[in-house]
C-alpha cells in the first residue's frame, strides 16, 4: 500500500494521534504482539471510568476520555507504566438524548504530540496542555441527534476539524488549535444525523454523511465536490489511499430489495393531509407510507408532523441504499456521482466499523462476525465468511500491525487474522467484557480499552 504524505506527516506529530491512528487509516507502521489476552503479554492494566472513546498516543503518553456522574473527564496516562499522570474534568451542561450504546465520552480526543483536544457533546471542545493546564474551552451545542453525537475531532495543521451532523443544522467546522477560536463553519443542509469522523485528502476534508460523501476545502470550508448515494445514517469513517477514497454506509431498511418509494410531499399532502395543517402525521398516512420505527427518528423538530423538509428526508431514507464505494475525485468539482465513482457494491456493508485498507485489499467486518476481503482497485469480493469463535456484533474498527489484522467484538472477542484475498483466522481470545473502542498501536505495544479497563500488550 502506498503511504500518503498525510500519513507520514501525522506519524511524525504523534505515533497514533487521533481516532484509528494517522488519518484514520487503522494501520501501524510497526509491529504488535500477536498473542494477546486478559492474562497474555500484558505489560500493565488499569481500571477506567466509563467511556467508549479510543486511546490516542504521544511519544510517552496516552490520552483518552471518560465520564463519571456529570463530570466529563480527560485522562493522561504514562505509556510505560500505566500510571495516571493527571485527570481533568469539565461539567456536563445538559443531558442529551443518545442511544443506549452511546455515552457521554464516545468521541475520541486528538493530540498534536503535546496538547490534547477533547470533544464532549454535552459541553463542547476543551484543550489541555501536557501538564494538565486548561488552555481554552469552546462551548458547543445543544445538539439534536436522537442517538447522540459520536464523531471525533481531527487535526490538520493548526486546525481542529469537527463534524457535527444532526437533525436541526448539520455542519463541519475548523477551530484554531492554539486559540480555540472558530476559523470557519460550513452548514451541511443536505444531511441529517450521522457519526462519521472526517479524514484528510490532499488539502481537503472528506466527510461521509447521510445520503452523500462530501469534500470541503481545508482553507475555508467551501464545498468542493460530492457523491450522492450513501445510506441514510453513516457511522464509518472513510479511508484514503493515494488518489482514491473508500467510504461505506449502512442503515436499517436500506439493504438490496428493501427500498419502499413514496411520493413527493405535494402529492402525499394532496392524498393524506386530512386536517389540512400542511404537515403529515403517521396516523394520516396510508399503510404503505407509514413509518414502522420510532417516529422521533423522522420527526426532526419533534412537533408530531412531517413538514416538507422532513418528508424529503423521510422519502430519501425509504429509497436509500447501503453501499461501499471507491471514488477518484482528481481535481473535479460539483456533483461527481456519475463521473468519478470507480466502483460500488451493496453486499456485506458493515454497520458501524470503518473499512481497513491493506496491501491492495479492502476489509470490512459486519455484525455476525462476517469478514469480507475485496479488491481495492475493482471492488471484486474474494472471500466473505464468519470469523469462527467471534460471531458477534462489532463496533470497534479493525486495525493492522505487524502483518496481521486485529478485530474486537462487542462481547469482547479478539480475533487475529492473517490478511489476504483468502484471509485466515489465526486465533480468538475472550476478554469477557464489552469492547467498543478501537485500539491504538505504536512501538510494538497495543493499547486496548474494554468496558472497564485499559490494557497495554507487549
Amino acid at each position: 500500500m502506498r503511504v500518503s504524505f498525510l500519513f507520514a506527516l501525522a506519524a511524525t506529530a504523534a505515533d497514533w494521534p487521533s481516532f484509528r491512528g494517522p488519518n484514520a487509516s487503522g494501520q501501524s507502521a510497526g509491529t504488535a504482539p500477536v498473542e494477546i489476552g486478559p492474562a497474555k503479554n500484558v505489560a500493565w492494566r488499569i481500571d477506567l471510568p466509563p467511556g467508549n472513546s479510543s486511546p490516542v498516543l504521544t511519544n510517552d503518553a496516552i490520552f483518552l476520555t471518560a465520564s463519571s456522574s456529570n463530570e466529563l473527564l480527560t485522562l493522561k496516562i504514562d505509556r510505560a507504566t500505566g500510571r495516571i499522570a493527571w485527570r481533568r474534568a469539565v461539567r456536563s451542561q445538559r443531558a442529551d438524548a443518545r442511544h443506549k450504546l452511546n455515552n457521554a465520552a464516545s468521541p475520541t480526543p486528538v493530540t498534536d504530540g503535546r496538547n490534547v483536544y477533547s470533544f464532549f457533546a454535552e459541553f463542547g471542545l476543551v484543550s489541555y496542555g501536557p501538564d494538565g493546564n486548561e488552555r481554552w474551552r469552546l462551548p458547543l451545542g445543544p445538539f439534536i441527534n436522537l442517538h447522540g453525537m459520536a464523531a471525533s475531532p481531527i487535526l490538520a495543521g493548526d486546525k481542529i476539524i469537527l463534524v457535527c451532523d444532526q437533525d436541526s443544522e448539520s455542519f463541519v467546522m475548523a477551530v484554531n488549535k492554539n486559540t480555540g477560536k472558530i476559523e470557519w463553519r460550513t452548514v451541511r443542509p443536505a444531511v441529517v444525523h450521522g457519526f462519521a469522523t472526517a479524514t484528510l485528502f490532499n488539502n481537503q476534508i472528506i466527510v461521509p454523511g447521510s445520503y452523500l460523501l462530501a469534500s470541503y476545502a481545508l482553507k475555508d470550508g467551501s464545498e468542493l465536490w460530492s457523491v450522492r448515494g450513501l445510506s441514510w445514517q453513516i457511522k464509518a469513517t472513510a479511508v484514503v489511499d493515494g488518489d482514491t477514497i473508500y467510504a461505506t454506509g449502512w442503515a436499517p431498511g436500506a439493504d438490496p430489495g428493501q427500498a419502499k418509494p413514496i411520493p413527493s410531499f405535494d402529492e402525499a399532502a394532496k392524498q393524506a393531509d386530512a386536517n389540512k395543517d400542511g404537515k403529515l402525521q403517521n396516523a394520516e398516512l396510508p399503510e404503505p407510507w407509514k413509518h414502522g420505527g420510532s417516529w422521533t427518528a423522522i420527526d426532526l423538530d419533534k412537533d408530531g408532523g412531517l413538514d416538507r423538509r422532513e418528508w424529503g428526508f423521510y422519502r430519501a431514507r425509504r429509497e436509500a441504499n447501503n453501499v461501499t464505494i471507491a471514488v477518484k475525485p482528481g481535481n473535479a468539482r460539483g456533483d461527481i456521482t456519475d463521473t468519478h465513482v470507480v466502483w460500488k457494491h451493496q453486499r456485506m456493508v458493515p454497520e458501524v466499523p470503518s473499512p481497513l485498507l491493506l496491501d491492495g485489499f479492502l476489509y470490512t467486518i459486519k455484525t455476525g462476525g462476517i469478514l469480507t476481503s475485496m479488491s481495492a482497485k475493482t471492488g471484486e469480493i474474494f472471500k466473505t465468511a464468519r470469523v469462527q469463535g467471534a460471531i458477534d456484533a462489532y463496533y470497534a474498527s479493525p486495525i493492522a500491525a505487524g502483518g496481521r489484522i486485529f478485530l474486537f467484538s462487542e462481547k469482547g472477542k479478539g480475533a487475529v487474522i492473517k490478511p489476504g484475498a483468502q484471509w485466515e483466522t489465526e486465533s480468538v481470545v475472550d476478554f469477557d467484557e464489552p469492547i467498543y473502542a478501537t485500539p491504538a498501536v505504536a512501538d510494538g505495544v497495543m493499547y486496548l480499552r474494554t468496558a472497564t479497563a485499559l490494557y497495554a500488550f507487549k
